[in-house]
């Protein structure tokens, strides 16, 4: 089964917006984890407009399951990481005025980078996934950083999938056998929703993770979170 980790980014950005503690993130992750989420993933950003720095401090000692610290690895970042020692850190190549995450690594031009990052990350045991378009050569090129995992980046299947463009996973297809051939663990995000979920996880061989946060909790405010969460597991299984 794909293990599906959800982004509490949102739930962070509702909580700032009044300035409060309301909802509570660390009440949040407990019942996520409790409906049957399999994952928690935070996504801080410097000017921490949704997930703060302490939050994901704050976070890391009730995670029961698996804990995912995604973004662009700035010293600043670097230095949580390493302080937090999550499951997972997922590297993105986020400009910092992104409003959310827009492109993959170039992995070839970025790779003497990427590797030095990784074996940092990796000399403290923490599982690393690089975020990537679904190009054959940017999955070759992340082999050579040693990265264990790649996360697609998804939008574009998303698009067309809403547009009744099916073959609009063609190059994910492509991109996940790849990933299998040269020997890396796949992971997927951005944009999945409970509409287009179960046609991607059934056409993609061997998807370790998906991380879903932006859909799921706009849809947990018609269904509940609990309700939607399960209907993720149903469609992952």
């Amino acid at each position: 089964m794909t293990k599906l980790s959800v982004n509490i980014n949102k739930l962070a950005t509702l909580r700032n917006s009044r300035g409060g503690n309301v909802p509570n993130l660390t009440q949040s992750t407990l019942d996520i984890e409790r409906f049957g989420g399999q994952g928690i993933t935070v996504h801080p950003r410097p000017d921490e407009r949704h997930i703060k720095y302490q939050d994901a401090r704050d976070l890391k000692p009730i995670i029961t399951t698996e804990f995912n610290i995604e973004g662009n690895p700035i010293p600043k970042f670097v230095d949580l990481v390493l302080e937090v020692k999550p499951a997972q850190v997922t590297l993105v190549p986020d400009a910092v005025d992104a409003i959310t995450s827009n492109a993959g690594w170039d992995t070839i031009k970025n790779q003497a980078f990427l590797k030095d990052v990784i074996t940092t990350f990796k000399e403290h045991n923490i599982r690393t996934s690089i975020f990537v378009d679904p190009d054959v050569k940017m999955v070759e090129g992340a082999v050579a950083t040693g990265t264990d995992r790649i996360e697609l980046y998804t939008e574009a299947y998303a698009e067309a999938y809403a547009a009744g463009n099916l073959k609009g996973i063609d190059p994910f297809v492509v991109a996940a056998t790849k990933a299998q051939e040269v020997g890396l663990g796949l992971n997927a995000g951005h944009d999945l929703n409970l509409e287009n979920i179960k046609f991607f996880k059934e056409n993609i061989p061997d998807l370790l993770e998906v991380s879903i946060g932006h859909a799921l909790i706009c849809e947990s405010i018609y269904l509940g979170l609990e309700n939607v969460i399960n209907l993720y597991l149903h469609r992952l299984k």
